[in-house]
C-alpha cells in the first residue's frame, strides 16, 4: 500500500492471467492500468516449459538451464520467437486498439501476473521496462516458488509475492478456478 495515491505509479498487468489480478491491485492503489505483453516461449513439444520469453520492443530472454539441459538448437529457438512475436502483435492491438501504451519513463512500474514458475516471461518484462526507462520496478504476483522470487529480487527494486509453496509444482494449483481468462474480460477490465 506504500504505492497507493501516488502520481508516479503505474500497474502493469501481463496478459492474460495477470490483467484481472492487476486490475484488483489498480483499483486498490487508485493507479493508472495497462498491459504489458510479454509471450513466453516454449520448449518445442513442452510448450508450458518456458525455455525463454519476448516482449514489446524486441527484448528477448532465455532461460539457458533449459536450452542446455534439452539442448535445443538456435534454429528451434528463432521459429518459435518468430512465431511468438507474430502473436504479440496480434494481442497488441485486439487488447490496446489504436491507444498508445502508458508512459513508464520515470515511473513506477509495478507489473502483475496470475503467478511465476520460472520467471521467463516476468525477467522479460523487467528487461523491456529497463529498456523503456522505468524509474523503479516492481513485481507482484499471487504466487510462486521462492527461487524464482529470490532470483527477481536481483533484477528489480521489490518482489510482492503472497504464496511461496513447498513444493510449488504450478502457478494453477495454488487457485480454486484457474479458467483462462476471455480476451472480452481482458479488454473490459483495460478501458475500467
Amino acid at each position: 500500500m506504500h504505492y497507493a495515491g501516488r502520481t508516479d505509479v503505474v500497474v502493469l498487468g501481463l496478459p492474460r492471467g495477470g490483467v484481472p489480478v492487476a486490475y484488483e491491485v489498480a483499483k486498490a492503489l487508485d493507479a493508472p492500468l495497462d498491459l504489458f505483453l510479454v509471450r513466453k516461449l516454449g520448449v518445442p513439444g513442452h510448450e508450458e516449459l518456458a525455455m525463454g520469453a519476448i516482449a514489446s520492443g524486441g527484448v528477448r530472454v532465455l532461460n539457458d538451464d533449459v536450452v542446455s539441459t534439452i539442448g535445443i538448437d538456435p534454429k528451434q529457438i528463432e521459429e518459435v520467437a518468430a512465431q511468438e512475436l507474430a502473436r504479440l502483435r496480434s494481442q497488441e492491438r485486439a487488447y490496446r486498439g489504436d491507444r498508445p501504451p502508458l508512459e513508464v519513463r520515470e515511473r513506477t512500474a509495478i507489473l502483475v501476473d496470475d503467478g511465476l514458475a520460472t520467471g521467463a516471461t516476468m525477467r522479460a518484462a523487467v528487461k523491456a521496462l529497463r529498456d523503456r526507462g522505468a524509474a523503479r520496478i516492481v513485481v507482484a504476483v499471487p504466487t510462486a516458488p521462492a527461487e524464482t522470487c529470490e532470483a527477481l529480487r536481483r533484477e528489480v527494486d521489490e518482489v510482492v509475492c503472497a504464496h511461496t509453496p513447498d513444493p510449488f509444482m504450478a502457478v494453477g494449483l495454488w487457485y480454486r478456478d484457474f479458467r483462462p481468462v476471455a480476451h472480452e474480460e481482458v479488454r473490459e477490465l483495460l478501458e475500467g
